[in-house]
């Protein structure tokens, strides 16, 4: 578990069809939540239908424009940082339940009843306070990796729609999850927007590119790793 959250560390949490609704308003308010943009679907797609005349069919994978623009791989990046004492602590709560495991399976034979039903209780009760802190963090992280991936896409959405009235897109998906979570089966590389739309976003943000060498991030969805025993049947 603590090296499951370890490596999830840049992804970009959207809420699902938000990227539609956005695209749908010409004037997006300032932070959109989930709660508040999803109610209002209906409305946004028929504002989109009046608003887009175009002809051609375009794809965008909406989480990566966000996570590999300028500023949401300077923020992800910050992000980052900021959560690295926490995993270090989480790091350290891991390795002292191994110590405590290895010891439990050297000295068991060696140990009384009581002494090893202690060292397993202690066991126990540290690797449950480890896993909440974990689940904590994981949430925690999360949640304001969501945050940072609305307050973009907000300023995001104008420059997605501009483009998409400026060449002529009567249609266009998000192809961010992959079918069957998301809507789109199978999409060429020509039909994909994604590229020009982050090059006019970091136009617009004037956001300055990581420096020179610096490899641009993949997003990593996060995921819950399966529970580990860490004390063996007593013999």
């Amino acid at each position: 578990m603590i090296k499951m959250f370890a490596r999830v560390t840049m992804a970009v949490v959207i809420v699902s069809g938000l990227s539609l609704f956005a695209l749908a308003q010409a004037d997006p308010p300032a932070a959109p939540s989930a709660a508040a943009t999803a109610p209002n679907a209906p409305s946004a797609a028929a504002a989109a239908a009046t608003k887009i005349t175009g002809t051609k069919v375009g794809t965008i994978n909406i989480e990566q424009a966000i996570f590999l623009s300028n500023e949401g791989r300077r923020d992800f990046e910050t992000l980052s940082k900021k959560f690295e004492p926490k995993q270090n602590e989480l790091k350290s709560c891991a390795d002292e339940i191994d110590s405590l495991t290895k010891q439990l399976n050297t000295q068991q034979d060696k140990l009384n009843e009581e002494s090893r039903d202690k060292l397993v209780k202690q066991i126990e009760t540290k690797k449950k306070s480890c896993d909440r802190a974990t689940q904590d963090a994981q949430e925690d992280f999360q949640n304001q990796q969501g945050e940072i991936g609305n307050k973009i896409l907000t300023k995001m959405a104008p420059v997605i729609q501009k483009y998409v009235s400026d060449n002529g897109y009567g249609l266009l998906l998000d192809t961010s999850q992959p079918w069957p979570r998301g809507p789109v089966i199978v999409s060429g590389p020509s039909m994909d927007i994604t590229g020009p739309i982050v090059e006019a976003y970091n136009a617009q943000s004037g956001v300055p590119a990581p420096a020179a060498g610096t490899p641009a991030p993949k997003p990593v969805k996060p995921a819950t790793p399966k529970p580990t025993s860490t004390t063996p049947p007593k013999q």
